[in-house]
């Protein structure tokens, strides 16, 4: 096994002559997954990984350095893609790991045959000429009750963010991967996600895209999906699904998984769009 593969816990599963690529987003692991993955096993070669920081990684290869920008999160993934020899692959990415995509597209086209941005945003941050959802001042009060509180910022972010109330078992286990991330780690895979600003990136984006977009989701508002659309440098599509929350795959996966299944298996120009 190689260095990224390790470090990552790199699991390679399925068959077939196309490889799928799962990047999960902030605060979750690859398990995030199970509900997709026993639907490609059969047709695909599926790999799925850990980012770093994500609470089963070590805690000790977190560079608070590197991890300050999304093109670590980059280097990262087509280190994997090296290291297990993959030459084309459909990646599908949520949140974090969506625009992780994206730059990893731009540094390495030849890589990937298409992305599939699940909840993806290039900027957080509301500006004069785009809606992202959230003011600066928004982030800094987040930033700081999870500084003075992880534990109990966790109870209240999880089922804002899931969209369902603190019972559900998607809102359970969205809690429990977040509390298994070292607290300074979160906090800074958090503030890198929510200041970041990535829109000068999609024109360069040449690789087909399709991306997912749940009607109501408090991170990420529909018109976003919409200007991520409009600005990228090829062909793209949206699809915007009648779910609540950001994990749609987590917390609807009866809704979410057979589109999942039908962008990954079809591509923009095919009669099924």
């Amino acid at each position: 096994m190689g260095v990224a593969e390790e470090a990552h816990n790199v699991k390679v599963v399925g068959s077939g002559e196309k490889t799928v690529v799962l990047g999960h987003g902030f605060g979750t692991d690859q398990s995030v997954w199970k509900h997709l993955m026993p639907y490609l096993v059969d047709d695909y070669r599926v790999v799925v990984y850990d980012n770093m920081g994500a609470g089963p990684t070590n805690p000790d290869y977190f560079d608070f350095e590197r991890y300050a920008s999304l093109e670590g999160y980059a280097y990262d993934l087509l280190a994997i893609l090296e290291e297990l020899q993959i030459d084309s692959c459909i990646y599908l990415g949520h949140s974090l790991s969506s625009m992780t995509g994206v730059i990893a597209s731009i540094f390495r086209p030849d890589l990937f045959s298409k992305l599939i941005l699940l909840s993806a945003s290039p900027r957080f941050i509301n500006a004069d000429d785009y809606y992202g959802g959230f003011e600066k001042e928004d982030i800094d009060q987040l930033s700081q009750a999870m500084e003075s509180n992880y534990k109990s910022w966790i109870d209240g972010f999880a089922p804002l963010v899931i969209g369902g109330d603190m019972d559900s078992v998607a809102v359970q286990e969205f809690s429990r991967t977040l509390f298994n991330m070292r607290p300074d780690i979160a906090l800074s895979v958090f503030r890198t996600i929510f200041t970041f600003d990535l829109r000068h990136f999609l024109s360069r984006v040449t690789v087909p895209c399709h991306i997912i977009q749940s009607s109501k989701d408090l991170a990420v508002p529909v018109a976003v999906a919409e200007y991520i659309h409009q600005n990228l440098g090829g062909k793209s599509i949206v699809e915007v699904i009648s779910t609540e929350g950001h994990l749609p795959h987590l917390s609807a996966p009866e809704v979410t998984v057979p589109v999942l299944l039908r962008h990954i298996s079809h591509d923009i120009s095919s009669d099924t769009f």
